[in-house]
């Protein structure tokens, strides 16, 4: 179904159809295998890099697009209702050039042209795997020696371990709580940063995640982003956009959902009629394709508060909270429309069901959602 959009410029709805071409060549028809087989679509990325699809929200002289935000986040819509794992990869890797391209000094913003043009891509070291959610707990320490800072603890569930050409390391360089916070850029080759063994997931199985073990890594005291004490301020104004990212992964993995549990109810029939003319079916499609629609509307209007300057934290709590949630809701029922087809591998119905259940706890799970939430009404 063809999704109607309002964009801001000319140039906006060139760069959506660019991305719809680019979805329906590259990553429709590479889905299934690279899914099958675990594989991380490295090419893939570099491809949507060389496009410019990498650095869309970022200024154009460190190689960026410098489009709207609200822009940046219909492609990656566009992206997820191809391939999530994709899309997913686009949204963490534009999270990791966050801090350099916001805090960096100088030296650091040299390396955004190769960053944002997908030759380096990167990976976002915060949690931790006693830490959950309470990130200002983060016991990963870095001490400062000589020209370096020595780097030791472990982070988890980590998007492009084994594959990540830099690191955004948030550790402890001085004491408890988030003033003790430091954020360190960190070549992935580093001697001490390990990979450790891949997880097994139950979604987006091409794309990497494990821990990362750092053991006497020594990060040159150069590539602290900003300066000590300012991680934690960092990590998380990123996160408020990253939540955006992940509301419109979410949106985009419901429409497709939507979109082919509408076609299958159109060619099914039973009882001498499409399924889609039953009652029953026909409602429950009328409010999966309501609610992906409010997800989108949520999405886009916290968007459009980012690119005007105005506070967007708590309007991004909620996209990500309602989209992600709605995406687990739609993904499940599409998958009851097809009844035991959807349940079979026949049909990519029973993948994005699986697929939406980790929108739902990436970039702070839907529980911190609520109470980041409900905190900002206690305040008033």
């Amino acid at each position: 179904m063809t999704v109607d959009r309002i964009l801001p410029t000319a140039e906006a709805y060139d760069l959506l159809e660019l991305a719809t071409e680019l979805a329906d060549r590259e990553l429709a028809p590479q889905v299934e295998g690279f899914e099958a087989r675990g594989e991380f679509p490295r090419a893939v990325l570099r491809t949507l890099g060389r496009a410019g699809l990498l650095g869309l929200p970022y200024p154009e002289e460190v190689g960026g697009s410098a489009q709207p935000y609200e822009v940046y986040l219909q492609v990656l819509e566009v992206l997820a209702s191809r391939w999530l794992a994709v899309a997913e990869a686009v949204s963490v890797h534009t999270l990791a050039c966050y801090p350099v391209a916001t805090y960096g000094a100088e030296q650091l913003r040299k390396l955004l042209p190769d960053m944002l043009g997908g030759d380096l891509l990167g990976a976002y070291c915060l949690s931790e795997p006693q830490g959950g959610s309470d990130a200002a707990a983060l016991t990963t320490k870095a001490v400062r020696d000589g020209d370096s800072y020595v780097v030791n603890g472990t982070k988890a569930w980590i998007t492009h371990a084994h594959q990540a050409d830099f690191y955004n390391i948030f550790c402890r360089t001085g004491g408890s709580g988030p003033a003790g916070v430091s954020c360190l850029l960190a070549d992935s080759a580093t001697v001490g940063i390990n990979p450790q063994a891949r997880e097994k997931t139950m979604g987006l199985r091409s794309s990497p995640v494990a821990q990362i073990a750092f053991d006497d890594a020594r990060v040159p005291a150069e590539r602290i982003v900003g300066e000590e004490g300012i991680g934690f301020r960092i990590a998380m104004s990123a996160l408020d956009s990253g939540r955006l990212g992940i509301a419109a992964c979410a949106v985009g993995l419901a429409q497709a959902a939507l979109d082919y549990a509408v076609a299958y109810a159109r060619e099914r029939e039973q009882f001498r009629r499409a399924i889609v003319d039953f009652q029953g079916l026909g409602f429950l499609l009328a409010d999966m394709a309501t609610q992906v629609s409010a997800a989108r509307a949520l999405t886009l209007a916290a968007a459009r508060l980012r690119d005007a300057g105005r506070p967007y934290s708590i309007e991004a709590a909620k996209a990500k909270l309602f989209a992600t949630d709605m995406a687990m809701r739609v993904t499940t029922d599409a998958v009851q429309v097809l009844g035991g087809y959807g349940y079979v591998a026949d049909h990519p119905v029973e993948r994005y069901m699986r697929e939406a259940k980790v929108l739902q706890i990436v970039e702070g799970t839907n529980q911190i959602q609520r109470l980041v939430i409900s905190r900002s009404l206690a305040r008033g």
